[in-house]
Parts: C-alpha cells; sequence; structure tokens
C-alpha cells in the first residue's frame, strides 16, 4: 500500500516477556508500505506526520494481532463436534472430512472461510495443518497471499492407521511435500511447514524420510503433536517398542530439532522435557482442545518454569473455538485448575509474541514497534454491557483488559489491519 496512516488509541506492545509490557493511553502506530515505521506518543506522531491518514480508535486497544500456533484449518466446518476421545474423534469426526479436500474446490471453500473467522476474531498469523492433498496446502497459500497474509503451513502426513483416500507414502510423503516446500516456501509472507500428523500414523519410513527433508531445508519448521491424551501414550508405545518415550519415535528420525512445533505436550516425560529446552524445540498450549476432548491439564508453570518455549494456540477444530480471546480465557482456567493463574500480561503475551517466538517469527510479527509488519488488531474494552460494567471499575490496564479476555468475542475485536490493509471494522 502507499501512503502513511497512522493509528491512534491506546497502544500494548512488549519487547521480549510478559513482565515488559509497554502501554501507552495516548498512543499511536504510524504504518507505512505494510510496515510500522514509528510508534510512540499520539499526539506527537500526529504532529511529526501532518501528511498521514489518521484513524482515531479513541479509547480502543491497538496491539499486535493474535498468533495461533497450532490449527488445522481443514477442521473448519467440523468444529465443535460432540463427545469423543482423540483417537474416536479423529475417526468419527476429522478423517471424514479431511477426505473432502481432494476436490480443490471445495479446499478452497474452506480456506476462505476459514480466513475470514480467524480475521475476524483478530487473529492474523496462523500455523495450520493441512490435509495428505496437495490441493489443500495449494488452497491455504494462495488465500492467503491473495491477502498479503502470514500463514505457515504444510501438507500432512500419513501413510498408516488412517483411511484409504487419506494415506500417502514415505516416497511421496517426501516428494509431495519438498514440491510444495520449492513451490510457496519464503515467497511473499508464506512459509512452508513440514508436517507429519503424529507418530501412530506414520511409518518409522515415513518419519525418516521427513527427518531427512527437514536435514536439507533446515530453515524450515516441523509440526507435530506430542503426548495429548494417555492411551495416545500407550498407543505409541506398542507401535515403537524400542523407543524411550513418545519424543523418541521423532528424535530417532531426525525430527527433534529448534523449529520444531510439538502441540500439547501434556503428558511429558522428565526426559522429554528436558531434550526439548536442550534444543530450544517450541511446545504450543491448545487449552480449548485440551478441555473439549478431555487430554489433561498443560503445565504452563512448569514448563515454561524449565526454560521451554510455548505457544498458545486454538487447535481448531478439536479446539471449540477460533478466539484467541476465547483461548487465553481457557488457559486461565487451566492454569486455576493447577493452582497456578495466568495474569493478563502473560495471557496477552502469548497470544502475540510468545507465539511468534515459537515460530521463529518475532522479528516480524507479535508486537508493535518500528520494522515490524503492521499486523494489528484494535480491541474494544468495552464490548459488551457486561464487559464495560467490569471495566469501568479498573485500576489500571490489566484489570480494564482482563474481562475482555474472559469474555470478551469476536464483538470485541472493532478493527484489524494485516500487513497494514484494514480488513474489518471502520475503528
Amino acid at each position: 500500500m502507499s501512503g502513511k496512516t497512522l493509528l491512534l488509541g491506546q497502544t500494548l506492545a512488549f519487547d521480549g516477556t510478559p513482565d515488559s509490557a509497554r502501554h501507552h493511553s495516548r498512543g499511536g502506530v504510524l504504518i507505512d508500505g505494510g510496515m510500522i515505521a514509528a510508534t510512540g506518543d499520539g499526539p506527537g506522531l500526529r504532529a511529526a506526520h501532518p501528511d498521514a491518514v489518521v484513524v482515531d480508535c479513541g479509547d480502543a486497544l491497538l496491539s499486535a494481532g493474535f498468533v495461533d500456533g497450532h490449527a488445522h484449518y481443514p477442521q473448519t466446518a467440523m468444529i465443535a463436534s460432540w463427545g469423543k476421545r482423540l483417537i474416536d474423534w479423529l475417526n468419527s469426526y476429522t478423517f471424514p472430512e479431511e477426505m473432502r479436500f481432494a476436490d480443490p474446490v471445495y479446499a478452497a471453500e474452506i480456506a476462505t472461510r476459514y480466513l475470514d473467522l480467524t480475521a475476524d476474531h483478530g487473529t492474523t498469523t496462523v500455523c495450520s495443518f493441512a490435509t495428505i492433498h496437495t490441493a489443500s496446502v495449494e488452497a491455504l497459500m494462495a488465500q492467503a497471499q491473495a491477502r498479503g497474509q502470514r500463514i505457515c503451513t504444510g501438507k500432512t502426513c500419513m501413510d498408516r492407521n488412517a483411511p484409504e483416500g487419506l494415506r500417502d507414502t514415505a516416497r511421496s510423503a517426501y516428494d509431495d511435500s519438498r514440491a510444495l516446500l520449492e513451490r510457496w516456501h519464503g515467497v511473499d509472507r508464506l512459509s512452508y511447514v513440514i508436517t507429519p500428523r503424529f507418530s501412530p500414523t506414520s511409518t518409522p519410513e515415513q518419519l525418516e524420510a521427513l527427518g531427512a527433508l527437514w536435514s536439507e531445508h533446515p530453515d524450515c519448521l516441523m509440526q507435530t503433536h506430542l503426548s495429548e491424551q494417555t492411551d495416545e501414550i500407550a498407543w505409541v508405545k506398542s507401535l515403537y517398542p524400542q523407543a524411550r518415550d513418545y519424543l523418541d519415535t521423532y528424535e530417532a528420525h531426525g525430527l527433534l530439532g529448534a523449529r520444531g512445533l510439538y502441540g500439547h505436550a501434556i503428558h511429558l516425560e522428565p526426559r522429554e522435557r528436558d531434550r526439548l529446552h536442550e534444543v530450544g524445540a517450541a511446545v504450543v498450549h491448545c487449552p480449548t482442545s485440551n478441555t473439549f476432548i478431555g487430554s489433561g491439564l498443560f503445565d504452563m508453570a512448569g514448563l515454561r518454569g524449565a526454560g521451554l518455549r510455548v505457544g498458545l494456540a486454538t487447535d481448531t477444530g478439536g479446539g471449540s473455538s477460533f478466539s484467541m480471546l476465547r483461548t487465553m480465557a481457557a488457559a486461565y482456567e487451566i492454569g486455576q485448575l493447577r493452582g497456578t493463574p495466568l495474569h493478563a500480561s502473560e495471557l496477552w503475551w502469548l497470544a502475540t509474541q510468545g507465539s511468534a517466538e515459537t515460530l521463529h517469527l518475532s522479528d516480524r510479527i507479535g508486537t508493535l514497534a518500528p520494522g515490524m509488519e503492521a499486523d494489528i488488531v484494535a480491541v474494544d474494552l468495552a464490548s459488551t454491557p457486561a464487559i464495560a460494567q467490569r471495566a469501568a471499575r479498573a485500576e489500571d490496564l490489566w484489570e480494564a483488559l482482563f474481562p475482555t479476555i474472559m469474555m470478551g468475542d469476536d464483538r470485541a475485536i472493532r478493527a484489524v489491519w494485516i500487513g497494514g490493509r484494514q480488513v474489518k471494522g471502520d475503528a
């Protein structure tokens, strides 16, 4: 885009940690060419840039857009399907729906719907699994490219324990993934992610092939699932009897590294936790999913205290909401159940800069600072009467923000900018 735009409102940014928050009650964000050119005092920026188009957001809070670190966009249409544990849930709901993505038209329809829904909730970057079909990757990449949106995704690879029509092979998983990587990775704001679904649906040969691909393209992310449910862990042990633990099924095949993203990680063994920390890998907390399908209570305090990098994610459609606000609320509730409630600053950081760090993108997205990409949300802190009456009693920013975290939805997202282009609201 050409020309400058100056957003005025309250501003919230982080400088690397939850306790590094910077709040400006009369702040401003200057956008130029899809990037953040300056931040600071709103009236001062207005005086310094009289040629900028001014968008006055009033008392709304300007923040970096939300970053969803683990999702399954092909499960959009089957979100909130009732009553199953993980393995039955996959067989009853997920796999039948994912079969439909062999049709490029259907894949494009759901990709469009998914990015519309997430943008409406203030999410500006997503790391998503696709299906085994190359069309599912092409659809999401093309739709994100057309929107100028940052997206991370990859072909999900499975060569066993899945229905006919949802299985590839070790060879085709490698070949298809490499071809998609070479076509999309690093184009515009797009990143390819090497994507074995999880150890039970891949043979050792397939994991080995994908580990080889990752070693050939170490700048790529690799995403998978780890220790989500106890019966899943028992299944993994039966399929990989020589493995020391679940994580070892990845490590033995070249799928453990600093750019690895391991979704869920609820029931980790001490060795697994230590190895994840040693290599600098990231785990991704999926709280609405963990409660919805009965997986367990993620140990946020313990894992972060042990030095692990942790992101936050909706995990749609096992997760029951497209909203990162609802996801923050669920993370708070799980923290309460573990006796370690998360402060509003930690929740907001996890949904922005923290998740950006797990994706190795914190130099580009996740906070408001000069030189960052202009992915920005304007959050109404009084979006409903219930929220407004509680926020009116707030004595600081966090008291004002917390009711929106706990009770907010898409009505709280007044406006959204992706790459400097406004995609929601009139502010």
